[in-house]
């Protein structure tokens, strides 16, 4: 099943996200506008309302009411909106102004209220200051929206009449739908704008990544070595470029050691083989006597001890490389378990004319076994490279919470250039990879199967430890660190 394609789902999210951001800021600005306009036309209408009210106290009575009618309605012109009526103390009106833009106002009901729509609305008395808070809102006979005030005005002569000062909001109704509606199609523009810039934008920026997906095609089992380069990576990639060089880096390197590994076992045991064959073929050209016969059978064993001890080692180094290989740790004194393993090989050190000596003190957690191997192991190179009237030393102590297992031996110097190899699989530092036998391996058995070292690497990784060589004039020192 296709996965879902990341730059078309961050489009949509950035999208979507664009959408809830344009609603909600729209919806806010929609609401301040809306109250600002509604702000700005109660402050108008009590503005116009106080107006009329400090023009009709001028006035001496009531006759007088129509003839300043212009001046009072003056106040409302230029205002479409705005409508005005001044009813005289009988309750006639007396005074009109723009009536058709809020027909249906309504007339005066009593003393202290005005009839709109069916429900009374309170007059401001005329000593009372006129606010925004006596602002009444009501409907005309058309539907329409209407907002006014009322107010009483004590003339000169101590009349009293009536100012309704009135606006219609059909105008403001009319231009926050267009707001609302403008807003609406700017708002799909703008996300629609916004999630196809944001798939392209996406698009380019995962190009690095299609890059790096077509440059890691190109590498193959021919073709290891080939590295993803990728020109101007993004700082967020740089990390994954890094680890998969890195990655294939340890690809290439395991796959030519598995295929150095296999070259040199395949030849290894083609030499035993070739001996047993050629032994073999020899010894059937003629009739042998039971003596030959038993001194081939003989021969034969040995090599196939050798055969058998190597499969063993390289079944052993895949065994231990599988993640769920088991240890069994344990506490134990290393100077009592080194003089064992030396007391083991205490036969084969005096037919070699060798000395084995232990040193030193120290308690060790580790696998048991493992360790013995590891030592045997050393021990047996050891005895193959050292002359005849030396000795080899086994020392362990602890430093700086680290126990240290050297085993050193007189003899040659290891060449600087065989420090580090002498620990790969196979490796010799004999060119002629010759099968001479080993006088350190127990009962004059076969010599090294070079994999002996690369054991003792092998058990030093399982214990989190580290192996090195030392070597100068007098001889070779092993050196294993516990932590």
């Amino acid at each position: 099943m296709r996965g879902r394609s990341i730059t078309t789902t961050l489009a949509l999210a950035f999208g979507a996200t664009t959408l809830a951001v344009f609603v909600l800021v729209g919806n806010f600005l929609y609401r301040a506008l809306e109250q600002e306009i509604s702000s700005q036309d109660d402050m108008s209408i009590v503005l116009a309302a106080r107006h009329a009210r400090r023009l009709a106290q001028e006035i001496e009575a009531s006759k007088g009411i129509r003839e300043h009618g212009d001046r009072i309605t003056s106040i409302v012109l230029g205002n479409p909106g705005m409508s005005m009526e001044v009813f005289d103390p009988n309750g006639q009106l007396a005074i009109e102004h723009n009536l058709t833009s809020t027909l249906g106002m309504p007339v005066p009901a009593s003393d202290t209220s005005i009839l709109a729509t069916g429900r009374s609305i309170q007059r401001v008395p005329p000593t009372a200051r006129i606010t925004a808070d006596d602002i009444v809102a009501w409907h005309n006979n058309t539907g329409a929206p209407i907002r006014g005030v009322a107010t009483d005005v004590t003339l000169r002569d101590g009349e009293m009449v009536s100012i309704l000062i009135a606006r219609n909001l059909s105008d403001r109704y009319e231009l926050l739908d267009q707001y609302r509606d403008q807003l609406k199609i700017y708002g799909i523009i703008g996300v629609l704008l916004t999630t196809v810039l944001s798939y392209l934008l996406i698009r380019a920026a995962m190009r690095p990544v299609n890059d790096i997906a077509a440059s890691a095609a190109q590498v193959t089992v021919n073709r290891l070595n080939t590295r993803i380069a990728v020109k101007r990576v993004p700082r967020e990639l740089e990390a994954l470029v890094t680890t998969l060089n890195a990655m294939l880096e340890r690809m290439d390197h395991g796959f030519k050691q598995m295929s150095r590994s296999t070259a040199d076992l395949a030849h290894d045991m083609r030499t035993p083989l070739s001996n047993m064959r050629g032994a073999t073929e020899v010894a059937l050209a003629r009739t042998r006597t039971a003596d030959e016969y038993e001194a081939l059978l003989a021969s034969n064993l040995e090599e196939c001890e050798r055969l058998s001890r190597m499969i063993e080692n390289v079944l052993f180094l895949a065994r231990a490389e599988h993640p769920q290989f088991v240890k069994h740790m344990r506490v134990f004194d290393a100077v009592q378990e080194l003089t064992r393993i030396g007391e083991y090989f205490e036969g084969v050190a005096e037919d070699a004319g060798v000395r084995v000596r232990v040193t030193g003190a120290a308690m060790l957690t580790a696998d048991l076994e493992l360790f013995r191997r590891a030592i045997g192991n050393l021990l047996a190179n050891a005895l193959r490279y050292t002359p005849r009237d030396k000795e080899i030393v086994l020392d362990a102590h602890e430093i700086d919470g680290d126990v240290r297992i050297t085993v050193s031996n007189e003899g040659e110097p290891i060449a600087h250039e065989h420090l580090e190899r002498i620990f790969d699989r196979f490796y010799r530092v004999d060119p002629s990879r010759s099968s001479l036998p080993s006088s350190g391996s127990p009962q004059g058995s076969p010599g090294s199967t070079g994999l002996g070292l690369a054991i003792v690497r092998t058990i030093m990784e399982l214990h989190g430890g580290t192996v090195h060589a030392e070597s100068d004039a007098g001889g070779a020192r092993f050196v294993l660190t516990f932590r």
